[in-house]
């Protein structure tokens, strides 16, 4: 097991997606972060079922930044519930584990 995790986020369009990307990597809460997408995300809201188009963030940082990282994302982010859920990474390429790990700073850095 490794201390690095994959966030998961969805945004609503590219540019949105792209200006947490940045951000999130600028505070260095995040060594990298791919936005993919569109994707169609279908769900329940309050009592209705919808579909919508939406971008994927996918963020690499370490466990220990999740808190910051997830106050961060929700003072960004425009959904009221955004999607945020953090997954364990297991194993890994080292050498992209060492670089993230030199990429994330101690506690992260505030702008």
């Amino acid at each position: 097991m490794t201390d690095a995790i994959q966030v998961l986020t969805t945004l609503p369009n590219r540019e949105e997606a792209q200006r947490l990307a940045h951000a999130l990597v600028e505070r260095r809460l995040a060594a990298c972060v791919q936005v993919a997408g569109p994707i169609t995300s279908t769900y329940r809201w309050q009592g209705q079922v919808e579909a919508a188009e939406e971008f994927l963030c996918i963020i690499k940082t370490l466990h220990g930044h999740y808190p910051l990282l997830e106050a961060a994302i929700r003072e960004l982010h425009p959904y009221a519930v955004p999607e945020i859920l953090a997954l364990p990474i297991v194993a890994g390429h080292q050498p992209y584990l060492d670089w993230l790990k030199g990429e994330v700073a101690p506690g992260g850095e505030q702008d």
